[in-house]
């Protein structure tokens, strides 16, 4: 029998390698296959390949965190996925523009490149996305997009922004990108219940 599948999108300097990956992937093992893909830079790339990636896996759940988190809400509702939003950062423009310049990614990417570079290219990238990315919200998707929002979080502040489109937010008491620890105590237990709701599976 097939085991369910859960896609984690990363957020913009993490990989499918990071924290939260790791310790989803350690809570599912032999129970629910967990797909952690390196996602492209650029928006337009990224939101191409998780929607190649959907119709070739056929995952039963999204989990994102920050811009993972902005590319499943976009997806969310056109595939008809039930989503867990980890802190979503509907802003992006907001983060990146005062970080101009070279960086590296905070986790090894399987390509081996760790270097990137964030320019005005990529901000209005990310601008013309942000401007369509509730464009699918329905009705009938309120209740099967969910947000986790860390009540120390720094960096995105959007749960207001997350219940004019959606209507279950919840709060777990950390920061913006989820320990080890905070992934198997909140983010598990609320992936189990999408997972129980919408498909009637019991992990």
């Amino acid at each position: 029998m097939e085991q369910e599948k859960i896609l984690f999108l990363h957020g913009f300097y993490a990989s499918g390698s990071c924290v939260p990956a790791m310790a989803l992937r350690e809570s599912f093992e032999g129970v629910a296959e967990l797909l952690t893909p390196d996602l492209p830079m650029h928006p337009k790339e990224a939101v191409g390949f998780i929607c190649g990636l959907c119709e070739a896996e056929h995952p039963h759940v999204l989990v994102g965190n920050s811009c993972g988190s902005f590319y499943a809400q976009m997806i969310a509702p056109v595939l008809g996925i039930p989503a867990l939003l980890g802190n979503p950062h509907f802003r992006m423009t907001e983060f990146l523009m005062p970080r101009i310049g070279q960086h590296q990614y905070k986790s090894p990417r399987r390509d081996g490149k760790q270097d990137f570079v964030i320019d005005e290219q990529l901000i209005s990238e990310f601008a013309e996305m942000e401007a369509h990315q509730f464009d699918h919200c329905r009705d009938d998707c309120r209740d099967r997009v969910w947000g986790l929002f860390g009540e120390h979080d720094t960096l995105a502040h959007f749960e207001p922004l997350f219940l004019e489109h959606y209507d279950r937010a919840f709060h777990f008491p950390g920061n913006h990108t989820p320990t080890a620890e905070e992934v198997r105590e909140w983010y598990v237990p609320l992936i189990k219940r999408l997972l129980q709701r919408h498909y009637n599976i019991s992990l």
